[in-house]
């Protein structure tokens, strides 16, 4: 997976050195290796940490979806109570199975 590169105002337009610029890169690195429920709740915690307007700019820096990561606090709001932990999807999520077509003959 390719790490994303972060959309913030300091590494889009900021000085090269801005150290913004290596800690956005370093998340960006760590959520490239997770999975999408740690990725998801990685992003919340961080968003929660800046406070109001968080999650734009978590978005911003990440790449993940606003809805993804309001979602993501949710579930920690929830200590994770609905998110079995030997599941990355709860049960029934995804995609549907494909039917095996039968050829008439």
């Amino acid at each position: 997976m390719d790490v994303h590169p972060c959309q913030c105002p300091h590494c889009v337009a900021g000085p090269p050195d801005h150290p913004d610029r290596a800690i956005h890169h370093r998340l960006n690195l760590l959520l490239a290796r997770l999975d999408e429920q740690q990725r998801r709740w990685l992003a919340a915690l961080e968003s929660q940490k800046v406070g109001r307007g968080g999650d734009r700019l978590v978005s911003r820096i990440t790449g993940l979806n606003v809805e993804t990561i309001r979602r993501g606090r949710r579930e920690l709001d929830a200590s994770l109570r609905d998110c079995p932990p030997e599941r990355i999807r709860r049960p029934g999520a995804g995609r549907p199975r494909v039917q095996k077509k039968i050829r008439a003959s």
